[in-house]
């Protein structure tokens, strides 16, 4: 039995979007909500634990059977993941000195493309038998590599972040903006290679994010935007 730790900071490149402003009555401030949605570039996950218990391996060949990793040992692998989706929806307050701020829940789903480089004590295991990984196995006939290389699995972010903008101005219908944002996100991962579930799990942590793009107005009310937004997570 394992405890693992995820790193994956999420790379977000946001396709299309719409912003609808609404204006707030008697204030110096534009309050609007907006929606968003494009392709979710996930970054390869880092994966690194540790044996929580003794373990006893079955027959590895390169690693005989029989062979025990005290708990402590170190384990580790990555992950590679397909292009996945992301959405938004926010509501928010425009200042007049074009400084931006709003409250974001956002959505970002990304499957499993393969898992690679096993590592165990510090030692790469891919080239092994699997049995290795399961106690009093017999040999398979198929390694670690080949088993973890079939990939499947699904990480999922259901986010609530603040975020502050600051809108450029570029004469015309035409602007730009940047940001920044910090809050939280309820990280769900499975990991379950050649049906074998490795990982099935879910936490919350702190998560922050980075975003740049353009806008234009298509009426006083609305606007459309497009950009890029880097996350971060573990």
């Amino acid at each position: 039995m394992t405890k693992t730790f995820l790193k994956a900071p999420v790379r977000t490149g946001i396709a299309a979007s719409a912003l609808a402003l609404v204006m707030s009555a008697g204030a110096a401030a534009q309050q609007y909500v907006s929606g968003s949605a494009g392709f979710n570039m996930q970054r390869n996950s880092s994966n690194s634990g540790v044996f929580t218990s003794d373990f006893t391996t079955g027959e590895g060949v390169a690693v005989p059977a029989g062979t025990v990793l005290p708990s402590g040992t170190p384990v580790g692998w990555t992950t590679e993941f397909d292009t996945g989706g992301f959405f938004t929806l926010a509501y928010g307050w425009r200042m007049e000195t074009g400084l931006r701020f709003e409250a974001e829940l956002g959505y970002s789903s990304s499957d499993v493309d393969t898992h690679r480089n096993v590592t165990a004590g510090g030692n790469d295991i891919g080239g092994a038998d699997a049995a290795v990984l399961i106690t009093g196995s017999p040999a398979l006939g198929v390694t670690v590599a080949d088993l973890v290389a079939d990939g499947r699995g699904v990480i999922r972010n259901t986010s609530l972040m603040i975020n502050g903008f600051y809108d450029f101005d570029l004469g015309g219908p035409i602007g730009a903006y940047v940001g920044a944002g910090i809050g939280a996100t309820r990280v769900k991962v499975r990991y379950n290679p050649s049906d074998v579930d490795i990982i099935n799990g879910n936490d919350t942590v702190f998560a922050y994010q980075l975003m740049a793009g353009a806008n234009f107005a298509v009426s006083d009310n609305i606007q459309l935007f497009g950009g890029y937004r880097y996350r971060g997570s573990e």
